[in-house]
Parts: structure tokens; C-alpha cells; sequence
């Protein structure tokens, strides 16, 4: 099976050079993972906004910097921190122009002063767990004690660039092909690993119908802060279907008919969406100093690369390779946010995983609640840390595939 492909081992030091003058290695095994230390790497608030319907949503007008405002001004607001606490801030974002300038003009706009930094950082679909990663490896290397990890996108406004590259470049068949549309990938995976239709729309069911119950029950709510837009108060996400059926998911029609098995609809792909999500970071040390209430614990990450064209089934190698960094077996994560990019490649992954699906986006995922590319990644640590709440259970895996062909996973301790 694809789950025990041999895995390169790394370790890792966490500098001291703030504190103490020790050094510690990552932790391994259930039990290390679960210790509260000084230097702990500990997440204070992790908040979303709601999400919009691209092109047709709430948000179809509001652009990056307008979302990040409303957010910084909404999390400032909710928390009470002195934004001149924050040492540095990572916001993913995909697909805007100029990112970095609009980003730090909305950050000091929201009142952090200008002498707090920013950075962006753009891995696609990874990219809000990537802004996670880059602020919890500053506060490891001591280069900080506090931090913002964000991740935002307007697809409405922002939709993915046709890149574009020299023909020496172009020849090259993984090149070729990692430059092609997420569609035609979703399509390749289907056809080489013979996911049927039918299978795609029963495991996209199970998201939409348990995506419609979490709202039924007000379940979103505890994870998503209120934002002010424009005068208005934007707090619930327009973008679940509501009551959708296996005989509605049957009837729609191929989303790209002229790849593959045309097995791919818009009611078995991921949602396509605006919105923005936030996690603040320092050590535990800092926040227990300073009386901040602690929700969870960054653990670790991990990055593969894979064939490009078949850049969905990249969970496949990422979760294991995170599990084995830090001696989990994959029995002892209790819930696991899997990003939902196609139904073809998310069948494929939980099946070649092994894990049951009652583990798995326990409130549905991207199919059903949509995919805003780089809110994504912060999304399910902000959804899952929720869950894990609820449940009085305590470790979360996150993982997702990569545009161009890689994959990521992360690990959190929940500590609410």
C-alpha cells in the first residue's frame, strides 16, 4: 500500500535564543507530543471569517486588503491584543497582484503600527498552513515570541492566472504538466486509479450532508468571527448547499468534459470562494505570562512533491511523512481535515490511508464548503481545533494537495 512508501527521517533543534540556553529535539510518540513545556509553540486564537460564493457571493466585490482589514480590525477588537505586541506577521494569499504591498497596507490600516513587519508567502493550496509553519518556526528559532498567521483569497476578483512559460520549459512532460488546470489533474487521477463517478458523488454527499447538519446546528459559529464589510455584518457562510441528494449530485453534468472520463461536476469538486483566517502564535511561556487563553499547539509539518498530474493523490505521501516526524501512528490522530480539492483524488487518498471516514472533515469539507486557496490551510486548523474542542479530543492532522504537483500535512494539539 501506497501509506507505507519508505519516508525520509529528519530531526530538527529548536534554538533557545530568547530563553534558556538549551536545545530540545522535536518530541516523538503520543505521550512527548502531549507535554506542556516552556518553549511550546501554542495557538491563542484561531478565527475565520465566513466564506462567499465566487462571482456570486457576499464577498464577490471585497478584495484582499478589504478582507484583511475588516479581519485584523475584528480580531484586535475580539482579543484585546496591543497590535504592538505582534513581531511579525505571514499572510498566504494566492493569486492578488502585489500582494505584499496590499497586505501590509491593510495590517496598518487596522492600527498595527508600521513598525511591525509582514511577509507573504504563496505555496497554493498550502499556503495558510504554510504562513502557520513560517511563524512557528521564528518563535522556534527565537527570532520572535509572537506572531499572526493568515491566509486569504477573492477568487471572485483574484481567479488563477493561465501561467505562462518558454517553450525549453514547456517541452519538459512534468513541466508540461504541472502547469495544468486542477481540473485536468482531477480528471487524470480518476481515470488512473479507476475512481468512478458514482464513488466521487457518494463521497461528495458525505460532505454536503454533513456540511447542511453543522449549520442546522450552529456548529460554524464557534469558529467564525464577524467581520464588518462595508457597513454590514457578514457572519455566516452563503456558499453549503442545503438538502442536496445523491440524485442531485448524479444529474449534473460533467464540469470538464473533454478530459478523461468526464467524471468531475461541480457537485463533487470544491467549492470555489472568498474569505480569510487567522491564527495568533507565541510560546507557551509568553502566553501563560501574559494570561492569553491557549487553544492548541503547532507539532510539525511537512511538504512532498509528487508526479504533477496526478497532484491530488499527494496526501497520500504528506500525512505519513508527518506522522512518522513525530512518532504518531495514524490511529492516534483523532479528527483529520483533508482538503476535498475533487472527490476523485479525496476517495483515492482515504481509501489508500486507511482511515475511517468518521475521522475524517467530521463537518464537511471544501466540496461543500468551499476552497478560497490560501484561506484554506488556516481554515482547517481553525475548524478542526474546534472540533477537537467539542469532542474533548486532542490531535488534529491536517493535509491538502498542492497545484503543480506537492502536498502538505501539519500536526496540532488541542489544548482548549
Amino acid at each position: 500500500m501506497l501509506f507505507t512508501r519508505s519516508l525520509r527521517t529528519t530531526s530538527s533543534v529548536l534554538p533557545s535564543l530568547t530563553r534558556a540556553a538549551t536545545t530540545s529535539a522535536r518530541p516523538r510518540g503520543l505521550s512527548a507530543i502531549l507535554e506542556k513545556n516552556p518553549h511550546d509553540v501554542v495557538i491563542t486564537f484561531a478565527k475565520r471569517t465566513a466564506i462567499g460564493k465566487a462571482k456570486k457571493g457576499q464577498f464577490k466585490d471585497t478584495p484582499v486588503d478589504e478582507l484583511l482589514l475588516a479581519l485584523f480590525k475584528a480580531t484586535l477588537e475580539k482579543t484585546g491584543l496591543n497590535p504592538a505586541a505582534i513581531e511579525d506577521i505571514c499572510v498566504a494569499t494566492c493569486h492578488p497582484p502585489s500582494p505584499l504591498y496590499v497586505s501590509r497596507a491593510a495590517a496598518i490600516a487596522a492600527g498595527i503600527p508600521y513598525d511591525v513587519p509582514i511577509s507573504v508567502v504563496n505555496r497554493l493550496c498550502s499556503s495558510g498552513l504554510m504562513a502557520i509553519r513560517n511563524i512557528a518556526h521564528a518563535i522556534q528559532a527565537g527570532e520572535i515570541s509572537l506572531g499572526l498567521a493568515v491566509g486569504v483569497e477573492s477568487m471572485s476578483l483574484n481567479p488563477r492566472p493561465t501561467p505562462e512559460v518558454v517553450e525549453k520549459v514547456a517541452q519538459h512532460p512534468h513541466a508540461h504538466d504541472c502547469m495544468q488546470p486542477m481540473g485536468w489533474t482531477s480528471e487524470m487521477v480518476a481515470q488512473t486509479y479507476k475512481v468512478s463517478r458514482q464513488k466521487q458523488d457518494e463521497f461528495a454527499f458525505i460532505s454536503h450532508s454533513r456540511a447542511d447538519k453543522a449549520v442546522q446546528a450552529g456548529i460554524f459559529s464557534d469558529e467564525i468571527i464577524p467581520v464588518e464589510i462595508r457597513g454590514s455584518i457578514v457572519s455566516i457562510d452563503d456558499t453549503i448547499r442545503r438538502g442536496v441528494t445523491l440524485e442531485d449530485l448524479a444529474a449534473l453534468k460533467p464540469a470538464f468534459p473533454k478530459w478523461g472520463e468526464a467524471s468531475t461536476t461541480p457537485g463533487n469538486a470544491s467549492g470555489v470562494g472568498d474569505g480569510a483566517g487567522l491564527c495568533i502564535m507565541t510560546t507557551r511561556e509568553r502566553a501563560e505570562k501574559e494570561g492569553m487563553d491557549i487553544i492548541g499547539k503547532w507539532v510539525a509539518g511537512a511538504v512532498v512533491g509528487v508526479e504533477p498530474r496526478y497532484m491530488g493523490i499527494s496526501p497520500i505521501y504528506a500525512v505519513p511523512k508527518v506522522l512518522d516526524q513525530v512518532g504518531l501512528s495514524k490511529e492516534e490522530v483523532d479528527v483529520y481535515e483533508m482538503n476535498e480539492a475533487f472527490a476523485s483524488q479525496f476517495a483515492y487518498c482515504v481509501e489508500q490511508l486507511g482511515v475511517p471516514i468518521e475521522k475524517i472533515n467530521p463537518n464537511g469539507g471544501a466540496i461543500a464548503i468551499s476552497h478560497p486557496l490560501a484561506m484554506t490551510g488556516v481554515r482547517q486548523v481553525v475548524t478542526g481545533l474546534a472540533e477537537l474542542k467539542r469532542r474533548q479530543e486532542r490531535i488534529l492532522c491536517t493535509s491538502m494537495c498542492i497545484g503543480s504537483g506537492m502536498g502538505a500535512a501539519g500536526i496540532f494539539v488541542n489544548e482548549a
